[in-house]
């Protein structure tokens, strides 16, 4: 018999604030993180470009000076972002069978901070100047094994690579993991630090990230002056428990995961499906496993990259999904505040969601000045709106043509 699966604890380190509360505060105020910066040691002065990154994070208090030398700082992020989640659930679910407790963090790109920093070192140093943790911290599922090692949850533990659809597919698969009986609790979301040059050297080279070096310009989902994404790195972590068990221990219920859509465009490695097949697909899995229909969703957190193809593309399969209700949901990019936080993202995303149904708030679209033509859906642009959010979806697409989508019901 499948069980309800909920949503009791919270926690974040985003470019807009370093809890849940912060970002949200964030992005009601409609406040971006960006910033200007130079991103190659070889830039000239005047030669900066957009970026959003983690601001005044300090992992001290989980981490001494021996062991932030061994450990990257997705991992960091990873460990603060849990035992914030805990926190605020109110638990550190010890009345639980270990084994029946498992993490799921999702990465894109998993240490490549690391990754960069040591090969730096082979090539200029010697193979002896290679960190003897070099591959500890470089393999993306440390940021989960780590967590694991300070709760002791010994249950189902992996890290999901799906690009930007990581931080979703992770929650999603922990999601049924609890539905199905294999998992009673578990900890999921997604990590991502990318702020090198070399990261955004290739995403640069490929024309994926913005071209616009006024910050208040930089990221704009769905205008018609979009030129790329806003590269930028944090964490998000969710606390999943199989209803039963929340409502016995009296816990905070945030909202209801109630479905969970995943498929692939089959298409290109970096460009979606032209027709947004894929992404359509995805959201009607996750709606039709909710039990849901079209109009039932209030709200979407769309991926919303501000690259061309990207919002293009997911209008059109938001249209499909929906059809003419579509035009009924309100819609926003919370990466117009954010950035693209990679495999991060989705997990960011998932968190404003719920904050969406529990404040019944619509996050903004900022800097939303004139939609692209066929671009006509309700994006909120530039004000958060009031409206009564009683099931909301957040969709994700990553390289390789991954689509993913989680929908959420108020408790």
């Amino acid at each position: 018999m499948d069980r309800r699966v909920v949503i009791t604890g919270l926690g974040a380190v985003t470019p807009c604030g370093n809890s849940p509360e912060e970002l949200w505060n964030s992005l009601m105020a409609g406040r971006h993180g960006f910033e200007l910066a130079p991103w190659f040691p070889d830039q000239e002065p005047d030669n900066l470009s957009v970026v959003s990154r983690v601001k005044n994070f300090d992992a001290s208090e989980y981490f001494d000076k021996k062991e932030l030398r061994r450990n990257d700082v997705i991992v960091q992020y990873a460990v603060y972002c849990a035992m914030q989640a805990l926190k605020d659930a109110g638990t550190d679910l010890k009345d639980i069978d270990p084994y029946r407790v498992g993490v799921v963090i999702g990465s894109g790109i998993g240490g490549i901070y690391t990754t960069e920093e040591e090969m730096a070192n082979y090539h200029n140093k010697g193979n002896k100047r290679v960190g003897v943790f070099t591959i500890t911290k470089m393999i993306g599922n440390m940021a989960a094994g780590e967590v694991a090692i300070r709760t002791g949850f010994k249950g189902s533990n992996f890290c999901v690579t799906t690009a930007c659809a990581s931080g979703t597919q992770s929650i999603g698969e922990a999601f049924r993991s609890i539905k199905h009986g294999y998992l009673d609790a578990a900890i999921a979301g997604g990590t991502e630090h990318s702020d090198i040059g070399f990261c955004y050297a290739s995403f640069n080279n490929m024309h994926a990230v913005t071209r616009s070096t006024d910050v208040d310009r930089a990221s704009i989902p769905f205008d018609a002056e979009r030129s790329g994404f806003v590269l930028g790195d944090g964490c998000g972590l969710l606390v999943l428990e199989e209803y039963e068990h929340a409502k016995a221990r009296g816990a905070k219920i945030y909202a209801e995961i109630c479905g969970y859509g995943s498929t692939c465009d089959a298409y290109h490695e970096t460009s979606p499906d032209p027709e947004g097949k894929g992404g359509a697909m995805a959201m009607k899995f996750a709606y039709q496993e909710a039990g849901m229909k079209p109009e039932d969703i209030n709200y979407i957190n769309a991926h919303g990259t501000s690259t061309s193809m990207n919002d293009r593309t997911e209008t059109m399969a938001i249209k499909t999904a929906l059809g003419e209700k579509a035009y009924d949901a309100n819609i926003s990019s919370t990466k117009s505040m954010t950035g693209h936080l990679l495999g991060a993202t989705g997990a960011v995303e998932a968190i404003a969601s719920v904050m969406a149904l529990n404040d019944g708030v619509i996050p903004p679209t900022i800097n939303l000045d004139e939609p692209d033509e066929g671009l006509d859906l309700n994006y909120t642009p530039n004000k958060a709106v009031k409206r009564d959010v009683n099931v909301a979806a957040s969709t994700n697409l990553g390289f390789g043509g991954h689509d993913a989508c989680l929908v959420f019901k108020k408790y």
